[in-house]
């Protein structure tokens, strides 16, 4: 997967059916060590096997960083928004989460 954005946020859908959202300036080698346990003190070592499924690419850190923030501090319904491209959902999930509080 060659991009000339090097930065990539990522999703990963975990088997005891959470969500890790992370980024990474290598995403082939970050799949692999969350797929085969590289650090077994990570978030995903125990909720294998994981798959992939959202990434987005940036050239500038900052901006990956700022993102990745963003994605964490999201209710589960906005991530699945975005896992599905359904990105014109956001704004109205947003809005509704807001009218909870």
């Amino acid at each position: 997967m060659a991009t000339n954005q090097p930065y990539t946020v990522y999703i990963l859908a975990c088997a005891n059916n959470s969500y890790y959202t992370g980024v990474t300036n290598d995403i082939e080698r970050r799949l692999w060590e969350h797929e085969t346990g590289y650090h077994p003190k990570s978030y995903t070592f125990h909720k294998r096997p994981v798959k992939l499924v959202f990434q987005e690419h940036f050239g500038d850190i900052n901006q990956a960083i700022a993102f990745e923030k963003q994605i964490k501090g999201w209710r589960r319904a906005k991530k699945e928004a975005l896992i599905n491209d359904e990105w014109e959902k956001l704004p109205e999930l947003s809005k509704k989460y807001s009218k909870d509080k």
